[in-house]
């Protein structure tokens, strides 16, 4: 997936959601879950919206199978001149960085 951009809330409560665009021209929308600041950097973890559901509760389960897990992606986030975000792919090393820092936080609940 090449281009990212995201959508501004109208409100604050309003969920973030980053819209992804493949090669091919397909949008793919991801919510940003939580952010992980690694190493003075931040890191979005991003998780794949069913857009094919129409329910207002987010914890509804109307589209997916129990033991299916949603797609997720780690971004690292940067601003562009005018500030908005800007979701990039992490290197390797950033990466595992972060994947242990999940880990640690998770361990640590």
């Amino acid at each position: 997936m090449s281009d990212i951009e995201k959508d501004i809330p109208e409100a604050e409560t309003e969920e973030q959601i980053v819209i992804m665009t493949d090669e091919e021209g397909h949008e793919f929308y991801y919510r940003e879950e939580m952010v992980i600041p690694v190493d003075n950097k931040n890191f979005a973890m991003l998780v794949a919206v069913d857009d094919t559901c129409e329910c207002e509760d987010d914890d509804c389960h109307c589209h997916s199978e129990e033991d299916e897990d949603p797609d997720v992606f780690i971004a690292r986030v940067d601003f562009d001149e005018d500030g908005e975000p800007l979701y990039l792919d992490p290197t390797d090393e950033e990466f595992e960085a972060v994947k242990a820092a999940y880990e640690k936080m998770i361990a640590e609940e």
